[in-house]
């Protein structure tokens, strides 16, 4: 039995944005994941001179604003990387469905 049977005369459609998209999605979500965190860092490692009750608030903070932005951004990246699967595909060859013959295909019912 063949699953994937292509439809005769369909052509694919040359790559497009998508594709760079793509490559360029892993390198977008590290830079992206990093940058966050880095501040988090930075605020745990300078501490401006403020008493310490202050830093602890500042610190936690900034690690649910760092957690928040990450979550986000990885929500972000994902809903791109689907998009862009979801254009490839399209984009693909067409191909042929299974025939389901209609009780009344030649006489329409009223």
């Amino acid at each position: 039995m063949n699953w994937f049977t292509r439809l005769p005369g369909s052509r694919r459609e040359l790559p497009g944005m998508e594709w760079r998209l793509l490559r360029r999605l892993p390198m977008i979500a590290l830079v992206g994941t990093l940058l966050p965190v880095l501040y988090a860092l930075g605020a745990r490692l300078f501490d401006g001179g403020l008493p310490e009750a202050e830093v602890l608030k500042a610190v936690q903070l900034t690690d649910i604003l760092a957690i928040a932005t990450v979550m986000l951004h990885w929500t972000v990246v994902f809903t791109l990387a689907i998009g862009c699967f979801i254009v490839v595909v399209m984009k693909g060859h067409a191909y042929v469905a299974d025939a389901y013959p209609l009780a009344d295909e030649d006489y329409p019912s009223d």
